[in-house]
């Protein structure tokens, strides 16, 4: 008995030591497997494990961003460029216009009154209407900028200008309920270079997916993933009113929306790139799970719930923007678009968690938002902080016109040109909504407000539909014009 009492525990504790030995194996093999940038490897190691930190570790993940971050920094530059140049021989071209006309007027006119000659219109006629002959013609002399502006040059731009100026027919599922509304040309060409572009970045480079998920998280969905978080300063930046693009290329915010729902659509496809994979090789299947808890050992952070909190307020961004949404129920549209899209920020926060450079993005996202809003207080808006009237706005009267037509009259400081509009905010309408109207009255000294020499008359017109032009229509009716 003793005997057979020794040899059972010479077996248990040999099998207790083959076991620690095991588990600390196991452990040592978790600990090298989740962090994929310090992971030795050698000769004896799993194929898998070597191609991950050689063929697209995940130290180097971070350049996708970065490469759309360069193409789009490119666009940018292309078109800065082409408003210097434009801006720059339109101001030379004007000014030597100005010229010509002056010595015109110069050569043309007499020096004195007593100059001018009594000229019968019968030869005046005969002059500039002969009965024989050519008529006289203005000699044509060229375009003085024509050296400094090449001619090739103009005829490329104006090609360009005759292509990307066109609209794209819409598409229309059933007549009044669906309508697909493409954007123009330029602008499409613009996304469909930016689709073939993340396309092949996120699909061309190998592989797609590891051997296992336990040695790290697939290449594909890795990719998508910046390439998509490199995409939101950008989205942000297309739809603020006042933005550094408009500054720099000159093209007006409301020309920049159609990139900012594109643009959109285009993270979208990119985050589904992104979350699919992660289904297709789960974490829960070879012995994924206990590197993936190692890693995020944080127990209130999970990377599947938080992915999903971060898709679900852009999916629903990109739903409720589809023009036949949009038209039915503007006005809710216009109250849930930005809280949502902050709430979306948000929660790219939490679920990309300082990982490679994906915070870097958001920072300059919420660097983006808060700069536009700044600028929307202090350029934008009509705020000068040097008066009694700043951030306070001015007094408006609304009169109801013909068949509930409303124009608003508002003495202004203001000036403007013919053709420019405004955005409106009533906050006895609405506090915080602002709806763009085109003016309809010229900023004249020959039209003086009875405020003032120093106010003009800024009249808008429209007519009422739902929304805040139906309350000022109410508002109209119910307390008089002024």
């Amino acid at each position: 008995m003793p005997a057979i009492a020794a040899s059972l525990e010479r077996r248990t504790a040999a099998a207790l030591e083959e076991w620690g030995h095991s588990l600390s194996l196991a452990e040592r093999s978790v600990h090298t497997l989740v962090e994929r940038i310090f992971i030795p490897f050698n000769s004896s190691s799993p194929q898998g494990l070597v191609a991950a930190d050689t063929l697209d570790p995940w130290k180097k993940s971070g350049k996708y961003a970065l490469g759309f971050f360069y193409f789009a920094i490119i666009l940018l530059l292309v078109a800065t460029g082409l408003h210097i140049y434009h801006s720059f021989s339109d101001r030379i071209r004007t000014a030597l216009h100005e010229e010509e006309l002056h010595k015109g007027s110069y050569s043309s006119s007499p020096d004195t009154d007593y100059e001018l000659p009594s000229i019968q219109t019968g030869l005046s006629t005969q002059k500039f209407f002969p009965q024989t002959g050519p008529l006289p013609s203005t000699p044509t002399t060229p375009d003085p900028t024509m050296p400094l502006i090449r001619r090739p040059l103009n005829i490329v731009i104006a090609l360009f200008r005759l292509m990307f100026y066109h609209t794209m027919p819409e598409f229309e599922i059933r007549k009044g309920w669906f309508r697909i509304i493409f954007p123009p040309l330029g602008a499409g060409i613009i996304m469909l270079a930016a689709l073939i572009f993340v396309c092949l970045y996120t699909f061309v480079p190998q592989p797609l997916y590891w051997q296992s998920i336990q040695f790290g998280s697939p290449p594909v969905a890795i990719r998508s993933g910046m390439l998509a978080i490199a995409l939101v300063p950008w989205i942000v930046a297309m739809s603020m009113k006042a933005n550094l693009v408009t500054l720099l290329t000159g093209i007006g915010h409301e020309r920049l929306n159609v990139l900012h729902r594109w643009g959109a659509y285009l993270c979208l496809l990119l985050s589904l790139i992104h979350t699919i994979p992660f289904y297709i090789t789960p974490i829960w299947t070879n012995q994924g799970n206990p590197a993936w808890s190692s890693f995020f050992n944080n127990p209130h952070f999970n990377i599947y719930g938080t992915g999903i909190a971060a898709l679900v307020p852009l999916l629903f961004l990109c739903v409720h923007s589809f023009p036949c949404l949009r038209r039915l129920a503007y006005e809710l549209f216009v109250t849930l678009h930005v809280p949502v899209a902050i709430v979306w920020v948000a929660m790219l926060f939490w679920h990309c968690n300082h990982y490679l450079t994906s915070w870097n993005y958001l920072y300059a996202t919420v660097a983006i938002w808060a700069s536009a809003y700044v600028g929307r207080i202090f350029f934008l808006n009509w705020a000068r902080w040097w008066q009694l009237s700043w951030l306070i706005g001015d007094e408006a009267a609304i009169t109801v016109l013909p068949e509930n037509a409303v124009k608003i009259t508002i003495p202004t400081q203001v000036k403007w040109r013919p053709g420019q509009y405004v955005y409106l905010r009533m906050p006895g309408i609405s506090i915080f909504g602002n709806h763009p109207f085109t003016i309809a009255s010229l900023c004249s000294d020959d039209f003086p407000s009875e405020y003032g020499d120093e106010y003009r008359d800024m009249v808008l017109v429209f007519r009422p539909f739902g929304g805040f032009t139906r309350k000022a229509l109410e508002r109209g009716l119910e307390d008089g014009p002024w």
